[in-house]
């Protein structure tokens, strides 16, 4: 009888959580209503967020500060090309693209330019600033793209929202928006799991544990760094694109710093080098933004400061590595029965009673 083949705890873990984000994207429109719906929805767009800062900081080890430069120009790519085609398929490509391009221009200077990881946190920081800036000083009527005007500090109001696709008069509802927020959280994470599993994803793995043995064995850890630098953009992007769709509505503040700072805070405490982690930080930390601005009594910004104190002194390693190794300190430990194996006859045939 062949023995049964056990299924590989990633793998199991990995189903584990796309089952459950199937079930939430299917179940939440019969749990909740319109309102409650529409934070589910950008509680996803910062999720999406999170995971393009978990995959560039946590598995490539490039600590970007400016990662919300790329969900800024994800976002307005979306809008102003929404606003000049009408047709929102192919403005959704475009903020996954944009970011893309930028992205590796910038880090084409960077990592071939044997920028340290220190000034690269420096130079996205400062990356991010110039973008606000610029944008924010886009107010008149003088300054817009085709139909669209930047607006400036003032934004771009009334995006038109996701449509089916090749149909632009069949704009989505909240509902399906949520659809559409949920399923691109998903297939990201899908994605950026698939790349971590191929020889990109564990090359990249080990440039962040140790980039000289790396090069030493024949890989590039500037193209792996581009690379990575690159896909992570494209996530962000996307989260751009869901998030204006949230709020039909984009500004300069997706570029200042508390955006930038809130994406390492998600990555923190969920926990570094995973990619549910960023996933459940990004919600809780969302939550409890809401929560304090719902009650009037404590400034978001300093229960978020507070929290990051907290989880940096007590729990430096995030809530899901410490959950896991919880986990497996008190998993059963199964005992390995040694296999008997025959010893093989010695000359001769024994005889019974020797």
């Amino acid at each position: 009888m062949t023995p049964r083949r056990k299924m590989p705890a990633i793998s199991a873990g990995f189903i584990s959580v796309v089952i459950v984000g199937i079930v939430l994207l299917l179940g939440l429109p019969y749990l909740t209503d319109t309102f409650g719906l529409l934070q589910m929805t950008v509680f996803a767009a910062m999720a999406i967020f999170a995971l393009s800062q978990g995959f560039v900081w946590g598995f490539g080890g490039i600590l970007c500060f400016g990662q919300s430069a790329f969900l800024g120009l994800g976002g307005y790519a979306y809008a102003v090309a929404a606003l000049n085609m009408g047709d929102t398929t192919w403005p959704v490509i475009l903020s996954v693209i944009v970011p893309m391009l930028f992205a590796a221009l910038l880090g084409y200077f960077m990592f071939y330019g044997r920028i340290s990881d220190a000034y690269i946190g420096v130079i996205t920081l400062t990356v991010t600033i110039i973008l606000f800036n610029l944008i924010n000083s886009t107010s008149g009527d003088i300054y817009h793209i085709g139909a669209a005007p930047l607006g400036g500090f003032n934004g771009i109001p009334s995006v038109p929202a996701l449509n089916i696709p090749g149909h632009p008069d069949d704009q989505l509802d909240p509902q399906g928006l949520w659809y559409a927020a949920m399923g691109a959280l998903i297939l990201c994470y899908v994605i950026l799991r698939m790349i971590l599993a191929s020889r990109f994803g564990r090359v990249v793995v080990a440039i962040r544990e140790n980039e000289t043995r790396a090069q030493l064995l024949g890989y590039d850890p500037r193209m792996f760094k581009l690379l990575t630098f690159v896909i992570g953009a494209g996530v962000a992007g996307l989260a751009g694109c869901v998030y204006t769709n949230w709020g039909a509505f984009i500004s300069p503040t997706v570029f200042n710093l508390t955006m930038s700072a809130q994406v390492i805070i998600y990555v923190l405490i969920g926990g570094l080098g995973t990619l549910v982690g960023p996933i459940l930080g990004a919600v809780g930390i969302q939550y409890l933004i809401i929560l304090a601005g719902g009650q009037h009594v404590i400034d978001p910004n300093l229960l978020l400061g507070v929290v990051l104190v907290a989880f940096v002194l007590l729990v430096p390693q995030g809530l899901v590595p410490v959950v896991r190794n919880v986990f497996l300190r008190f998993r059963p430990i199964r005992r390995e029965v040694p296999v008997m194996t025959p010893e093989p006859p010695l000359s001769g045939h024994a005889e019974p009673g020797q």
